[in-house]
């Protein structure tokens, strides 16, 4: 847990205005407390945005600058959506429209829908496939089922870049798109389909915006209407914006500019939905005033894994790459990524399950596991290895966890309790919350223990054990809670799709795993063909696949397990390689060329018209793989490229000279208030007392000595090595 991206359970609301502020940082507090005009946020990954802002909004309704009826938030999905209401109301600020563009769209149009078209708002279609299906069948095209689902996302894609049947073809080779058949087809097929809804009275999913916009463009009082009573906007994740969403946007702002915008376009990663990131990387041309303020203190991830994150976006090319951001980690030292290479992927499988299962067992909770892959179709084979290995888990993306029936018949029971429960017997011997809960869930499947595999009995055991988890840290929360208080408290978070944590171990694709985050997080099938994915052939689609692995990255917060396999089943050829991603990253792959980020460290710049293009920064040499000295194998240890020898092969270490360094350091350390690996780590200190440089150009070459620490330490270091006395022992240092 952090400071910045976590709270406590049951948080107290905060007395007053200022206290919303307390415990953000300087850049998170400049976010808070500008509550007039255009405000762009760049918000690296775990860098508290979601806190930022919800935090602003807070601050500006309790302080009497904002009505809470006059602020609409938006954002991309429902359990975003739900977070930013839950957070919202921890912090007292009530009332604040928190939804995703198409919820605040739909609801607007059945509002207006009478008064603008008349009658009732045609029926909304969930999920738009069969219509697809049916009007391929009017055209006589024949699609296969993979054609089939590829040809309803080159519809949506249309629909929410605007692009009309007629256009189709011409706007799909101008955005580099792959249609799944002939372009003409899929214009043909499109405006068959537009047809067969109009015939049939139905709207989908984007035509709820299409339609908003249409009524506001159309109907300037009802535009007027929606802009009284909407004055102040929030956009999170503006990266993902499209452009018919941008449109809509521009459409409630009206002349306005009270628009605050959080984004990151390092994070773009659903350029194949429409979103691009040029409408953030835009922001300062439309709105040349605009306070612009950057994140990039980490709070969610250790140094390692945030230089691992840093080092795959220092190699990336491109619009997004040239305003990324560079991250400072704001938590301990923890340990190194782990790279692990297997035959085949069952064993790569197993092997991610066999170490969750050792995870587990040492104390790490499941729910703070996840295995992350690129497709959905990896995912069967780490069900099945989990499952073998006795390691509990679920499946992200499955319906939201008040919509599960096992967790609406809980309700109802608890409902029932909190009503009746004095002359129910099943609650004679509870006598705390916690134990009413248990006795009350007892009836509907919860045990102490849970059952054993997997499947649909443990995962409704598992909703159930959430809800108990949930009642025991309510309780003591919140002294002398009753049972209705939980129940209010349960529906509240319904309300807000604030659901509890499912104790198990996470699995998901890279794509469903943005916004959310673990202790650990094992990156599985980070070989060339998966990542990049084989059909990313553009060099903007390589670099959105690049985008994607730093998502999956900056998903851990602690450690950080990267595998790959030689093939893909066992006995097959190995004919795979890791992803050209962590060349130059990962122990033994060379040194990849890279760049500085640009914009600098995190601050606040206020309004002062276009910024200069970014300086020129040369490129790094390639280096060749790293060999051991005294046998001349390849070297893929970390600890071992220090020493440049395998761990095993005779060493030629000075021990009165190495024994010297280690006393040198312990002083060093305690005068810089830093742990001793901080100064230099034992096997940096065995590098350099094994090899006894002579000159600066020698310790330099020595893995683990940089500029800086050549800089700080080199002379006390070479003077140790000379066998000079005194070197750094006395007081002034």
């Amino acid at each position: 847990m952090t400071a910045a991206t976590h709270s406590t359970l049951f948080p107290q609301v905060p007395d007053s205005a200022d206290a919303v502020l307390e415990g953000l940082d300087p850049e998170q507090r400049e976010v808070a407390t500008a509550l007039r005009g255009p405000v762009c946020v760049l918000a690296g990954a775990g860098t508290g945005k979601t806190r930022a802002i919800t935090h602003r909004i807070a601050y500006g309704v309790r302080a009497g600058i904002l009505q809470p009826s006059s602020v609409l938030a938006v954002t991309f999905t429902n359990r975003a959506a739900g977070e930013m209401r839950g957070r919202l109301r921890q912090l007292g600020a009530v009332g604040v429209q928190a939804r995703t563009f198409h919820s605040a769209a739909l609801r607007q149009l059945q509002y207006f829908w009478p008064k603008a078209i008349g009658g009732s708002l045609p029926r909304l279609v969930d999920r738009k496939i069969q219509l697809v299906a049916d009007a391929a069948a009017a055209c006589r095209i024949r699609l296969d089922r993979g054609e089939l689902r590829d040809a309803t996302a080159e519809i949506e894609w249309s629909k929410v870049t605007q692009t009309v049947p007629a256009d189709y073809a011409l706007a799909a080779a101008k955005a580099g798109r792959e249609a799944p058949r002939d372009p003409a087809e899929i214009a043909q097929l499109y405006s068959a389909y537009e047809d067969l809804k109009r015939g049939r009275g139905v709207i989908d999913f984007e035509d709820v915006l299409l339609l908003t916009v249409a009524v506001l463009q159309d109907r300037h009082d009802v535009a007027e209407q929606v802009r009284a009573q909407y004055q102040h906007f929030v956009v999170d994740e503006y990266q993902d914006v499209s452009p018919l969403q941008q449109r809509l946007l521009e459409l409630w702002l009206g002349d306005r500019d009270d628009l605050c915008v959080v984004g990151d376009a390092s994070q773009t990663i659903y350029s194949f939905t429409g979103a691009t990131p040029d409408h953030l990387l835009d922001f300062r041309e439309r709105h040349p005033g605009a306070t612009v303020v950057k994140l990039v203190r980490d709070y969610r991830s250790t140094p390692q894994v945030v230089h691992l994150a840093n080092g795959l976006l220092a190699q990336a090319r491109g619009r997004a790459a040239d305003h990324r951001l560079e991250l400072v980690s704001q938590r301990p030292a923890g340990p190194e990524p782990v790279y692990t290479e297997y035959t085949d992927e069952p064993a790569e499988a197993e092997g991610a399950a066999r170490r969750i299962r050792e995870l587990i067992d040492s104390g790490v909770p499941a729910a703070e596991i996840a295995v992350l892959f690129r497709t959905n179709s990896q995912s069967e084979t780490y069900e099945q290895a989990l499952a073998d290995a006795g390691a509990p888990y679920q499946l992200r993306g499955a319906e939201r966890f008040f919509d599960r029936p096992e967790v609406r018949k809980a309700g109802s029971s608890l409902r029932a309790a909190a009503r009746f429960g004095g002359n129910d017997s099943l609650l004679d011997d509870a006598v705390d919350l916690p134990s009413q809960v248990r006795a009350v869930l007892s009836g509907e499947g919860w045990t102490p223990q849970p059952p054993a595999g997997s499947g649909a009995v443990r995962e409704r055991w598992e909703s159930l054990a959430a809800l108990v988890n949930l009642a025991q840290d309510f309780a003591a929360a919140r002294a002398g809670a009753t049972l209705s208080d939980l129940v209010t408290e349960l529906d509240e978070r319904a309300g807000a799709q604030h659901a509890p944590t499912v104790q198990g171990v996470t699995l998901a694709s890279l794509h469903s795993a943005k916004g959310l985050e673990w202790d650990v997080v094992f990156l599985v099938g980070v070989a060339e063909g998966m990542m990049p994915i084989t059909y990313a052939k553009t060099d903007e689609q390589i670099e959105e696949e690049r985008r994607l692995l730093y998502v999956g990255v900056t998903r851990a917060r602690e450690r950080l397990h990267l595998s790959w396999a030689l093939a893909r089943s066992p006995g097959g050829r190995p004919s795979r390689r890791p992803s050209r991603f962590l060349n130059g990253l990962r122990p033994g792959s060379g040194t990849a060329g890279g760049r500085t980020a640009a914009g600098g460290p995190g601050g606040v710049e206020r309004g002062s018209g276009r910024g200069g293009a970014a300086p020129a920064v040369p490129r790094r040499t390639q280096r060749t793989p790293a060999r051991c000295r005294v046998c001349g194998r390849t070297l893929t240890d970390a600890g071992e490229m220090k020493l440049m020898r395998c761990e095993g092969c005779p060493s030629d270490m000075d021990e009165g000279v190495y024994e010297r360094l280690r006393e040198w350091r312990a002083i060093q350390a305690g005068r810089s208030g830093q742990p001793a690996f901080c100064v230099f780590t034992d096997k940096t200190l065995m590098a350099i007392a094994e090899s006894v440089p002579e000159d600066e150009r020698e310790l330099a070459r020595i893995p683990g000595v940089g500029a800086r620490k050549l800089n700080r330490y080199g002379a006390d270091v070479l003077a140790i090595c000379a066998g000079q006395d005194g070197v750094g022992f006395d007081e002034d240092g």
